[in-house]
């Protein structure tokens, strides 16, 4: 029995909406996947009733194989940048 990936959705958060156009956009251009799915959603951080935050929330849904009849095998690699993370200081 095989296993085939689908589909999956990613989340992310842009500062700006030119960022998340620009994100979408750039997915839209894959040849890896087809993007079936895209939306961005302007969020904001409240304090005492006054917004201190905004940024935009995208979701981009990703198509690697068709259900019925999957013709590829798909791995994803999820790389985290550990260029800004101050925990690996010592």
């Amino acid at each position: 029995m095989s296993s085939y990936l689908i589909k999956v959705t990613e989340q992310y958060r842009c500062d700006s909406e030119a960022e998340a156009i620009q994100l979408v956009e750039s997915a839209k251009k894959s040849k890896q996947y087809t993007v079936i799915k895209s939306s961005n959603e302007i969020k904001t951080v409240k304090s005492k009733g006054e917004v201190i935050d905004e940024y935009h929330r995208v979701m981009i849904t990703k198509e690697f194989n068709s259900e019925k009849e999957p013709d590829s095998y798909v791995m994803p690699i999820y790389e985290e940048d550990y260029e800004n993370d101050d925990s690996s200081e010592s």
